[in-house]
């Protein structure tokens, strides 16, 4: 493949066409939530387990500090890990096309690196939640690797039949074979409370520039049909409120955790 036939030849390598299966966007989506869970199950119960919280915290260390440097440490870690899987990426695209990628590509794809970080986070700071919420554990990592895989999994289909209860679909727009805009947006707006989805989204928008929309099957449609892709500012303001999003859970999870730990006895 060459790139007067294919622009955006090197954003293929993370998303080979015919090759959802395999593809090193899918392999990310499983890989990165099992490593953060892996980093974070066991950082704070560890602690009372070993009963070594208490010894950590009698020197002049604020428990703010401790839950921020664990989170931190674990969110570089995971950084460090994604950063060298996207080099090792464009290394093989420099080695096999023989081209280096041009600025929308590399632009596309950092921003697709920031988002697969954000989506680390997300992770990272849930299971830390519940390894401040339960003191055993085998619990707080079966509770976390349970999660994800009711989002990842079932969630989806939830969405859909909850959708269909709370905004039933208009027979009108059934007769002539589209969704109903009411059921519609509360599918897809239940959907999005999964991280999963947000995430999709965004790397749809980053590592797809014919994508006109996520929301609007016609849209894309046609897009696809007049071949014009979209800038990479204007793929980033389409997928804006999901990057914002996985971001804002990051956050919020941690934020919860950090306040639950604040109200914890530490003392042996």
């Amino acid at each position: 493949t060459t790139t007067a036939e294919d622009p955006f030849v090197f954003l293929r390598l993370f998303a080979p066409p015919g090759a959802s299966l395999l593809s090193f966007v899918t392999v990310l989506s499983i890989l990165v939530p099992l490593i953060a869970i892996g980093l974070g199950f066991d950082a704070v119960n560890g602690e009372y387990n070993r009963r070594t919280l208490s010894r950590i915290l009698s020197q002049p260390i604020y428990r703010d500090a401790l839950l921020l440097g664990k989170f931190l440490a674990g969110l570089v870690t995971l950084s460090i890990l994604l950063i060298t899987l996207w080099l090792m990426v464009i290394g093989f695209g420099l080695l096999r096309l023989g081209i280096p990628p041009s600025s929308e590509e590399l632009g596309r794809g950092l921003v697709f690196l920031v988002v697969s970080i954000a989506y680390a986070g997300v992770w990272l700071a849930l299971a830390m939640l519940f390894s401040i919420v339960f003191r055993s554990t085998a619990t707080a990592a079966l509770t976390a690797l349970g999660l994800w895989l009711f989002l990842a999994l079932l969630w989806p289909a939830v969405a859909q039949v909850l959708g269909q209860v709370i905004a039933p679909p208009d027979p009108r727009f059934a007769a002539i074979g589209l969704p109903t805009p009411d059921t519609l947006a509360w599918q897809e707006g239940l959907a999005r409370l999964s991280p999963g989805t947000l995430y999709a989204e965004a790397v749809v928008a980053m590592l797809n520039p014919e994508a006109q929309s996520l929301t609007n099957v016609l849209a894309q449609f046609q897009g696809r049909i007049l071949g014009a892709p979209l800038p990479v500012v204007q793929s980033v303001l389409t997928v804006w409120p999901q990057i914002v999003g996985l971001f804002a859970g990051m956050i919020l999870l941690f934020v919860i955790g950090y306040v639950t730990f604040q109200r914890q006895e530490v003392r042996a």
